[in-house]
């Protein structure tokens, strides 16, 4: 302190007496100096934030695995992308059952945002539907496998993984797929947990042992955990038990689970908007092009139109397989109709699932949003 007396002492001595600053002058200083420590801060911030972000991210390079042979890119405004759960019970995974070497496809979905993105279209493919899987080159590379007729739709990303699965989509649909997104449960559960639940009502009591689910009828706030039961579930609903019926639950959660993203309100919340984005990309596998923080935002800009009633959901039109009745197959001319509507960008008739199993059944009227 007595430095700093003296020092002052022989400023003042030199000449003219320097004018004390005002306190609304020195006030002002302060917070000038304050902002931009806080920018300065919160810039490398949300550097360290974006970085933590990134490193989260895995992705996949279906354009390099595929090649050339693939449906035309028709570049119509529309947006074709591939959603699987993937149901491994390798690492966290492992209390949903033993862990055989090998993940399947449990849900697969092909999102249409129609052209302008204010609409969407999706298409649940069952996955013990039996299609004729392509040829696929094996997850490690090592061989190429021939493909078969009358596989079930799963068995692909069994043996070729995410890009086996989208050559099948192609080839079954003949239409490109733009992007790729595939989630765990693991992460579906954090991500469920981070947004603070999905409320749903349950019209009717929901119980399986295998699913980890026992819901009675009445209003829910479902957690990560139940959530996960609730789209695995086959057994706990009236019906044949088949993926059939899961889907209808599927799809009824995903529209839960949409009205309850608009409603939290995540962008004025920026705790809650880290949570979730930090949940997200740890839960989510991508393409390549979608592999960055920069190019998910994008991705995400172009979808915020949408909201649950803008979102069309079905199953594609199947039977129950006349040689064996625990498979379903496609109906042809039924899924025709369905490719040939997105493919033009256009809506999916009725006329296309009048007469399929998948929209036939019973469990679509246990749950409803709320």
């Amino acid at each position: 302190m007595a430095e700093q007396g003296t020092r002052t002492s022989r400023i003042r001595g030199a000449g003219k007496r320097r004018k004390q600053p005002s306190t609304r002058r020195r006030a002002v200083r302060i917070a000038a100096w304050s902002a931009a420590g806080v920018v300065l801060v919160g810039g490398a911030g949300l550097g360290y934030v974006y970085f933590q972000l990134n490193g989260n991210l895995k992705g996949v390079d279906i354009n390099a695995r595929l090649g050339t042979d693939r449906p035309q890119n028709v570049d119509n405004g529309s947006m074709d992308i591939l959603v699987l759960g993937s149901d491994s019970r390798a690492g966290a995974n492992k209390e949903y059952g033993e862990d055989e070497g090998g993940a399947r496809s449990d849900t697969a979905m092909v999102v249409h945002v129609y052209q302008g993105h204010k609409t969407a279209g999706v298409v649940s493919i069952p996955r013990d539907a039996l299609i004729t899987r392509p040829s696929c080159t094996t997850q490690d590379g090592s061989r190429t496998d021939p493909g078969a007729e009358r596989q079930m739709f799963n068995t692909a990303y069994e043996v070729g993984g995410p890009a086996c699965a989208v050559k099948t989509v192609e080839q079954m649909s003949g239409i490109r797929m733009d992007h790729y997104l595939e989630v765990d449960f693991t992460g579906f559960k954090k991500l469920i947990d981070e947004l603070g639940g999905v409320p749903v009502t349950t019209n009717k009591p929901i119980k399986d042992a295998k699913s980890h689910l026992d819901l009675p009828a009445g209003r829910h706030t479902l957690n990560g955990e139940q959530a996960l039961g609730l789209v695995r579930t086959r057994h706990g609903v009236v019906g044949d038990g088949s993926d059939l019926g899961r889907i209808q639950l599927q799809q009824a959660f995903i529209k839960a689970l949409i009205g309850q993203v608009e409603s939290v309100g995540v962008l004025s919340n920026p705790a809650k908007l880290y949570g979730l984005a930090n949940a997200a990309t740890k839960a989510i596998t991508t393409d390549t092009d979608l592999n960055s923080v920069n190019s998910l935002i994008g991705f995400a800009s172009g979808l915020k139109g949408l909201d649950a009633a803008d979102v069309k959901m079905i199953t594609l039109p199947v039977q129950y397989d006349k040689r064996d009745p625990n498979r379903v197959s496609p109906l042809p001319a039924q899924s025709r109709q369905v490719w040939d509507a997105l493919s033009k960008d256009q809506p999916i008739p009725a006329s296309a699932t009048a007469d399929s199993a998948g929209d036939k059944g019973t469990a679509g009227g246990y749950v409803a949003g709320q």
